[in-house]
Order: structure tokens, then C-alpha cells, then sequence
């Protein structure tokens, strides 16, 4: 191919880059390492591809959160013009996104798409992980099983696993071997029986379904791999087999796939990712050309260094050499607390330090492989006054009075999603009560239909006219609502959203559940940001078959981007803020200071993974990852003891800092550390003076076997008194928070006996 050195595409590359983004066909495999520009790799090949001729429509771009597909998009509208030839119609997507807008053009034609004989409507629900798990529950219920004895979330995860092997619940059936799967199986076919009863998927569907239609009808098989005839894929180490079988389906008659991963980053068994996708890439593609891109522009060589030294200890990989341009900079350090409030004041300091050094909040992140071990960075920072924030995936969408709005929706777009219908039908209180409900459901239920139906046949049910008269007016107001979405066009979305809001009381509702004023103000902004969230949406492309895009299409558009949010997308790069998160949701992520805490056995790698070797390969990537989200200070540590269930438990260190060693890293023992309180900071003359302060004597006042209190540690017993110089220290043994050692100048403590 000729092609101008020149072009925006193909400045600024490496060698290796530049393979990558030149390869003129034919299967390719991009192995790329932390920070080594792997996004700017799949975007330039794509402005390259169109550069050489191959419409964008033609293109498809597949990754795993709606944040890398927007980077994705914007990239690429940079580097190509909207106005080039061949510019239009490309498709960048999540998997589960794609999925959905293929199940909704071609599933109800297609026989593949469907569960048993019942054709999947183009107006199905997305059911979020709640909504499913309550779904699940009551199937558990219906199979006259203990709940206590068959967990949602471990049923969830069995089922999930199931339809990542692309099973339905009957082949599912087939192959069960023991008690467990058998019930399950049972479970899972009521599971089953009532998503298709209420047209409505799962996260797991979306892939499952498109897979199972693309691998079992031609037809639209045929369509697919004559519209996309470029296929890139984005981590492929993620994918799982229902994602390999949608990419591979579409690409194996061409081969001009591009896959962009790295075996070492791939930490999401738990959830059905196969690493052997990867691994296995050129079994599937006979001949395909391999480029490693190993060098790492994100972190300093100290830090690069630290992770290939802990990676190389894994087997299941692809050997790549990490290096760096960026200089040596500051050896990461590993620190050894005497427990998690040491841990965290530690941790809390450092930060404070890279502050006043002018590194600003929102270049700092705190991970951990549990999320229950942010409760003591939170304390800490809380106690410093350091702004926050912990990022957990649907936060926004999971508050109730928003979950409420989106309801509404979903019931408009989908008469038969009896779970968001349930939710709205009193919210406001209406005075509609569960036995009226469940005569609509009887109804419903005894004529075949859905409980909307149901609901508009309440006098036949026998219910009292005052509440029949208070389900009509729900009906009402969503047969209203619904009559607007195929006649008015899509850019009506947002003041339509807001009229709902207006019309069906829901800032009324918001209010009515708040605990104040000022929390039903924030409840009520919350109601008014969806209808803010829905005037800001736009459809990713035109209508396929090209006629205009109705209000219609873009409700259930804003839907499923809603539905489909992803841990990442809620991180803010420009909040002023410290992020806490899990080293799962880190992924893809990148500051300049990080702090990895708990590396102790049992905790990373987790207990899960003790009896498994190619589990705790999986658990040293996910701290490989946790590593190099760092560009130039990473702090790891670890505690002694730490509070397990209420009690004080003795820790180890983690096998995987064993397995770092070297100039490259500073190694601090820090379990004898005097504790200090608030005031540490403060000039001599202004420390405050408590109890403690204020006793003499050698030993401070405060002899071996005091019983004393402390404001924040709790009751305790001095065990030992150690004079520093001008200045006594005790170490006590609390109760509840184990041994510390205190400055008797600042600690305040109060003599019990």
C-alpha cells in the first residue's frame, strides 16, 4: 500500500506502530503492553484502512466500555474529516451495544435470536444486574427452593456462565451431571420462561443471543460478513466465548480481523473472559502476523521494571520486552504497617506529600483487590479533609428515585416488562395495594397476556373502583406517552423525558421518599439530570433501513447506553478528587500516583485462588494491571494485622512482593511507627495538650498495665513505656484496634484505672 509518511495517521509512530498500523490485510495480532499506545494503534489503522480505500462502513470496531468506544470515535473523527470519501458509517461499539442493535434489527426475523418458538421483539427490555437478580429470586421461589440455601448471586453466576458457553437453560439441562446442576438447571429454565414472558434480556443475552443467531442462521450471517469487511477488536484478552464467536463469525471468511490485547492484562475469568482466545490466536488464523509493542510510555523504568519482574513468573503469556523512554524516576516503595489504620494514615500521607509537591488530587488513586478495604482510606482522608470519590459503576443509576424515572421509560418502550411496571405503579403512591396487584397479575396470568393488560381489566378482577380509577390513570398516561414514540422524531427526546416527569409526579415522588429538605432537593435534581442525561443523547448511527430515527428509537438508543455502563465510564479524569477503586474496575486507567494496598495473602492473591495455580496467575496480572496504572510513584503495602470479622487476625505478605526484589524497589518496615494524631503538623507552641500531655513522671504518668481510653482507638492497656529522647511513647494493646504506639504529648489519653 502506498501511503504518504505525512499523513496525520502515521506520525509520531514507532517501528512497531507503524507495522501495526500499515498491516495491509489478513489476520493481525497487536501485543500490547501497558501504556504502549494501543488505542493509538487501532485508531490510526483505522484512519488508515479508510485512507486506503475501505469504506468506513465497511468498518467495525469492537471494546468493552462506552468511555473507549467514545476515545475510539473521537480519535478517528480527528485524523479523517467527516466530509472524506467513504467517511461515514462507522461502527464503534461495545460488544454488548453491537449486540443489541443486531438482536433489534435482525431478531424477529430470525428463528436463532429466539428461545424456544416465541420470536424476540424489537422493543425488549435490557434488565441491569438488580433486575435480573430479582427475577432469579423469585424463580428460586417458584421451585419451592431455600433461598438461604441457593444464593442468588451464586445461581446468577452459574447461569451467567452457562450462556457464556452460549446454553440455553433446556441444553443447559442436558448436560448436567450432579444434584447442583440439575436444580439450577430448573431454576434456570423459570429464569428463562419469564425474560421471554416479559421481552426482556440480560447482560448475558445480548451476547448469547447474537452469537447463538450468527452462528446458527446464514442468512443473517451472510448480511453481517458482507456489510463489515474490516473487524478490530479492542482487549481481546476480555473476551469471552459468546464475544469470540460474535468477532470470529463475521471475520473467518475474509480474515481481516485485527485483535489488540495483551495476555498479561487479562483478569476477568470470573466473568467468562478465555484467555486462550488470545493465546490461541494464530491456531484460529493460520499465518497471521504478530506485532509486540512493548514499550511503555505511561511509567517510569523503575516501575515498568518492578512489573516485568513480577509477570515473567507467569506461564500462561506471550513474552514481550517491556521497556522505557522516560527515565528511571523514583523507585516504587513496598511498606509493611503494623494494621489497616497505620496502613491507611500512611497511605494518606504520602498522598499529602505528592500534593504539596504540586501533584493535584485527581492524578492520585487508591486500589485494592476488595472493596471493603476502602473503609479505612475513607476514614483517613475524611479525617484530613481530602476530597474523594470511590468509583463504582451505576452509582447515579442505581438511586432509587432515578431508577423510578428510567422505569417509566422502559415501560413505554416495552409493554411487557412487568419488573419495571411493578416498580412504577406506585410511585407516586396511588394507593394500588398488593392484593389488587396481584389480582391484575391473576388475570394476566389466566388469559395469557401481560400484567399491563391485566391491569387495564381491574373491575373484572374484582377491584374496588376508587383503585380501579387510580390504575386507569397510570394506563392513561403511559398509553399517552407511548402513542408519541414512532410518530415524533428523535431529537424530541429530551423535553419528552421531561414532560413525563412533569406529568407523571415524579419529582413529587422523589420528594415524598427523601429524609429533608435538602436531600428531596437532591432527589428531585436527580429526576431532572435523566431528563438533562436524555436531551444530551445522540444515536450512534442512522436508522439501517435510512429512514429517519424516531423519538422511538432513540428512548430505547438512551436506554441501553444507560444500561450499559460500565465501572470505568463513571471515572472523571478532571474531578479534583482521590479515586478509590477496585483493581478490576483500574483497567484501562492511568495517574500519576497510585497506591495499592492489602497485598497479603488471602486478600492478593485472593483465598479463591489458592487451590487453583491458573487462578493466582490470574490474580498476579490483576496486580501486574494494579502496577501499571502508575506513571511515576506507586506505593504498595501491606499490614500486619488486620481486623477480620471483628476480630484481629495475624497477615503475610503477599508471595507476590517476595518476587520483587532489586534496585528497583524500596523496601520499609514501618510496624513500629509511632502513630500521631491530627495536629501532627502543627507548630510545637500549638500542640494541643491532653490528659496525657499534662502527667509526669518517667514513665509520663501512664505505668505498664494502665487502663487507658483513646478518642479514635477505643479502650486499651499500656504494655510498655518507651522514652524518645525529650518526648515518652506507650505501646498499647486496644481492644478492638491492636497494638499501637503513641506519643503521650498528643495522644490525649484518658486513665481509666
Amino acid at each position: 500500500m502506498n501511503v504518504d509518511s505525512q499523513e496525520p495517521w502515521l506520525i509520531d509512530l514507532t517501528d512497531t506502530q507503524r507495522q501495526a498500523v500499515t498491516h495491509s490485510g489478513g489476520p493481525l495480532l497487536v501485543l500490547a503492553g501497558p501504556g504502549s499506545g494501543k488505542t493509538r494503534v487501532i485508531t490510526r489503522r483505522i484512519a488508515c484502512r479508510i485512507a486506503a480505500g475501505v469504506p468506513a462502513w465497511k468498518i467495525l470496531a469492537l471494546t468493552f466500555t462506552n468511555k473507549a468506544a467514545r476515545e475510539m470515535k473521537a480519535r478517528v473523527d480527528a485524523l479523517v474529516p467527516a466530509d472524506a470519501p467513504g467517511r461515514r458509517g462507522l461502527v464503534v461499539s461495545t460488544f454488548h451495544a453491537f449486540s443489541a442493535g443486531i438482536l433489534r434489527r435482525y431478531g424477529a426475523e430470525s428463528l436463532a435470536a429466539s428461545i424456544g418458538t416465541k420470536p424476540l421483539a424489537a422493543e425488549f427490555s435490557i434488565f441491569d444486574m438488580d433486575d435480573a437478580h430479582a427475577v432469579i429470586k423469585a424463580a428460586i421461589s417458584q421451585a419451592n427452593l431455600e433461598s438461604a440455601q441457593w444464593q442468588i448471586g451464586s445461581v446468577a453466576t452459574e447461569i451467567s456462565s452457562a450462556k457464556n458457553r452460549l446454553l440455553s437453560a433446556a441444553e443447559y439441562a442436558q448436560n448436567a451431571l450432579d444434584f447442583r446442576q440439575r436444580t439450577i438447571a430448573r431454576i434456570y429454565a423459570i429464569y428463562e420462561k419469564e425474560l421471554v414472558r416479559q421481552n426482556a434480556l440480560d447482560f448475558d443475552d445480548l451476547l448469547m443471543r447474537t452469537a447463538r443467531m450468527l452462528r446458527d442462521d446464514p442468512v443473517v450471517l451472510a448480511q453481517l460478513q458482507g456489510r463489515f469487511e474490516e473487524v478490530l477488536v479492542d482487549e481481546y484478552q476480555d473476551t469471552n466465548h459468546a464475544q469470540f464467536t460474535v468477532a470470529h463469525s463475521i471475520a473467518r471468511e475474509h480474515r481481516n480481523i485485527c485483535v489488540v490485547g495483551d495476555p498479561d492484562q487479562s483478569i476477568y475469568a470470573w466473568r467468562g473472559a478465555d484467555i486462550s482466545n488470545i493465546l490461541e490466536f494464530e491456531e484460529h488464523y493460520p499465518g497471521a502476523t504478530i506485532v509486540p509493542l512493548g514499550e511503555n510510555f505511561r511509567s517510569t523504568s523503575h516501575i515498568v521494571a518492578v512489573a516485568d519482574q513480577l509477570i515473567r513468573r507467569n506461564s500462561a503469556r506471550r513474552h514481550k520486552d517491556l521497556f522505557t523512554g522516560l527515565g528511571e524516576g523514583v523507585p516504587p516503595k513496598i511498606a509493611m504497617l503494623s494494621d489497616e489504620i497505620s496502613e491507611a494514615n500512611y497511605v494518606v500521607e504520602e498522598l499529602q506529600r505528592a500534593n504539596r509537591a504540586g501533584i493535584q488530587w485527581r492524578e492520585m488513586a487508591v486500589l485494592y483487590r476488595m472493596n471493603s478495604l476502602s473503609r479505612t482510606i475513607e476514614d483517613a482522608l475524611r479525617r484530613q479533609n481530602i476530597p474523594y470519590v470511590i468509583a463504582r459503576g451505576t452509582v447515579f443509576y442505581e438511586r432509587r428515585e432515578v431508577r423510578d424515572t428510567l422505569s417509566y421509560l422502559r415501560a413505554l418502550v416495552n409493554p411487557m416488562d412487568e419488573q419495571a411496571l411493578r416498580r412504577i405503579i406506585n410511585v407516586p403512591a396511588r394507593g394500588i395495594g398488593a392484593t389488587s396487584i396481584s389480582k391484575c397479575a391473576a388475570v394476566a396470568t389466566a388469559r395469557g397476556c401481560s400484567l399491563l393488560e391485566g391491569m387495564m381489566m381491574a373491575r373484572q378482577a374484582g377491584i374496588a373502583e376508587r383503585t380501579a380509577k387510580s390504575i386507569d390513570g397510570l394506563v392513561m398516561v403511559l398509553a399517552r406517552y407511548r402513542s408519541e414514540l414512532e410518530i415524533k422524531p428523535a431529537e424530541n427526546l429530551g423535553p419528552f423525558v421531561a414532560r413525563l416527569i412533569t406529568e407523571a409526579g415524579l419529582e413529587r415522588a422523589a420528594a415524598a421518599i427523601a429524609d429533608d429538605d435538602q436531600d428531596a432537593a437532591e432527589r428531585k435534581s436527580n429526576v431532572q439530570e435523566v431528563a438533562n442525561a436524555a436531551s444530551l443523547f445522540v444515536l450512534p448511527e442512522s436508522q439501517p433501513d435510512g429512514r429517519p430515527a424516531t423519538l422511538g428509537d432513540a428512548l430505547r438508543g438512551f436506554l441501553e447506553s444507560v444500561a450499559l455502563v460500565a465501572d470505568s465510564d463513571v471515572v472523571d479524569p478532571e474531578r479534583g478528587v482521590v479515586t478509590l477503586m477496585s483493581l478490576h474496575a483500574s483497567k484501562g486507567l492511568e495517574f500519576h500516583t497510585v497506591a495499592i494496598i492489602g497485598i497479603e495473602e488471602g486478600l492478593l492473591p485472593h483465598s479463591r485462588s489458592m487451590d487453583s495455580p491458573q487462578a493466582v496467575e490470574e490474580e498476579r496480572r490483576l496486580f501486574f494491571v494494579g502496577i501499571t496504572r502508575s506513571e511515576r510513584s506507586l506505593l504498595m503495602t501491606c499490614a500486619a494485622t488486620r481486623a477480620v470479622r471483628g476480630l484481629r487476625m495475624r497477615t503475610i505478605e503477599s508471595g507476590f512482593l517476595r518476587e520483587i526484589s532489586g534496585k528497583n524497589i524500596q523496601r520499609l518496615d514501618l510496624t513500629e511507627r509511632v502513630e500521631f494524631e491530627e495536629d501532627q503538623d502543627r507548630p510545637d507552641g500549638d500542640r494541643r495538650q491532653g490528659v496525657g500531655g499534662s502527667r509526669r513522671g518517667g514513665d509520663g504518668g501512664f505505668p505498664a498495665g494502665t487502663i487507658v481510653r483513646h478518642a479514635q482507638f477505643g479502650v486499651g492497656t499500656v504494655e510498655e513505656v518507651l522514652p524518645r529522647g525529650s518526648l515518652t511513647s506507650v505501646r498499647v494493646r486496644f481492644r478492638s484496634a491492636g497494638v499501637r504506639t503513641l506519643v503521650l504529648e498528643y495522644a490525649k489519653l484518658e486513665v481509666i484505672a
